[in-house]
Parts: structure tokens; C-alpha cells; sequence
């Protein structure tokens, strides 16, 4: 499933939302796709679990200290197709959370989710040396957030080849994160954590993240009074 929009308007302007895109884009367009063999300026910046864990970076040299990666990660992305994924859910979805928790806080909410999605990987695999980039762990916990302050929002999306389904945000995200946390048993069954791919733990981590910090600061107790509440709430009694 493919999210196209969703039908949840918003009070404010998502300076930050927008802002944390056009980074993550110039980010891309100056250090450009990763591979074994390019010449990345940034590769320095991805975070690499044996590294946070031991303090010592030896799989890429010249590195930025460890700790520092544990936010610098999330800026970078390895080709188009994994930037453009991520932003589309940002666009979608990040709008409606920094309209309902404010600018900055959204912010801070974002590098929290990203660092304990982040913290998730590392726990799961502490000595795995292949390194970890995206914003996709950030983004799942928007996408917990999102599930608790808007389960009813209708999510319009493609779904297979030329079809579109408008979805409540809770079928939609829920189909997601079960998804993920498939995926997530199916590598730790295999074996596989420390060969790379992609980090469905660290998804699952962000996305419980999202829910428990946005839970913490008042859950739908941020939405009353709010235009955007009442026409949630009634979309899908």
C-alpha cells in the first residue's frame, strides 16, 4: 500500500515538517545515493551499531564520533526511491502531529522517536558492523502518534496496480506496523540482524515510541477544541 493523502486538515503551517524535508533533500543532493564503491563527503555520518557500542568507528574511517550518528543517521538516505518513500509519509502524516503538539515540540518528538528507533537496532544487534541511515525510524513514530491521535482520519491509498481504498488511519497503520513486526521476527528468526537491509526493528521501535511519548504528553487530550478533532471523530462512528 502506497498512502496518496490523507483528509485531515490542519490549523497551521508545518514549518517543521517542511523544513526536515528540504534538509534531508539538499543532504542527498550533495553527498548523493550510497554505494560500496562511491565517494559519499557524508558516509562519516551514518551510524554503525558496533560503533555506539564499543565508542570506536573501525568500519568507516575519519568518522564523526558515534554518539553524534545517533541523530546525523537519520538525515541520510541511501538512493531515491528510499528519500522518496520516506518524505511521502512524512508529507502525509507529520502535518497533522506538529499541528497538534506545536513546532518545537514536534521537533524534539522527532529526534526522540529517531534515536530510540535507533536504540532499537542497536539493542537488537549490538555488534553489527553494516551501517544505518533514514529517516524511516523518526517517521514510525509520527506513524504512532498518528494512530493515536487520529484513528479515524481516512487515508487515501493505492492499493496493487491502478486501485485506490480510503482507509481509516487505523486499519492503515495497523496493517503497517503488524508489517513490520513480521518482518522484524522473521530476520530474527533467520539470523540475519547484522547483514543488513532493511531495519524493520528499528521501524518497530520508533513506531512504539511514537505511541508511549505521545501518550506521555496528554494522547487525544491534545486535539480538544481543535477543528480538526470533531471532524475525525465523526468521520467513522
Amino acid at each position: 500500500m502506497i498512502p496518496i493523502r490523507d483528509e485531515n486538515p490542519t490549523n497551521t503551517i508545518p514549518y517543521v515538517v517542511y523544513g526536515i524535508i528540504a534538509l534531508n533533500i539538499l543532504l542527498y543532493m550533495y553527498n548523493g545515493p550510497f554505494s560500496e564503491h562511491g565517494r559519499n563527503p557524508l558516509v562519516g555520518y551514518l551510524m554503525v551499531p558496533q560503533a555506539v557500542t564499543t565508542g570506536v568507528n573501525k568500519i568507516i574511517p575519519n568518522a564523526a564520533a558515534p554518539w553524534l550518528t545517533l541523530f546525523t543517521h537519520m538525515f541520510l538516505h541511501a538512493n531515491l526511491m528510499h528519500i522518496g518513500s520516506n518524505m511521502l509519509y512524512l508529507w502525509i502524516f507529520g502535518n497533522n502531529i506538529e499541528d497538534a503538539i506545536g513546532h518545537f515540540r514536534f521537533f524534539v518528538f522527532y529526534i526522540v522517536c529517531g534515536i530510540c528507533a535507533a536504540a532499537a537496532q542497536i539493542i537488537s544487534s549490538p555488534m553489527a558492523q553494516v551501517p544505518m541511515m533514514g529517516a524511516s525510524g523518526a517517521i514510525a513514530g509520527v506513524l504512532g502518534a498518528y494512530i493515536i491521535l487520529y484513528p479515524k482520519a481516512r487515508i487515501v491509498s493505492l492499493i496493487f496496480i491502478f486501485q485506490v481504498a480510503v482507509l481509516p488511519a487505523s486499519v492503515y497503520l495497523g496493517i503497517w506496523f503488524i508489517f513490520q513486526a513480521l518482518n522484524s521476527i522473521l530476520v530474527i528468526g533467520t539470523g540475519d540482524l547484522a547483514k543488513g537491509g532493511v531495519a524493520f526493528l528499528a521501524h518497530v521501535g520508533g513506531f512504539v515510541a511514537g505511541i508511549i511519548i505521545i501518550k506521555l504528553m496528554g494522547g487525544t487530550k491534545l486535539l480538544k477544541g481543535s477543528k480538526q478533532y470533531g471532524y475525525n471523530y465523526n468521520r467513522y462512528k
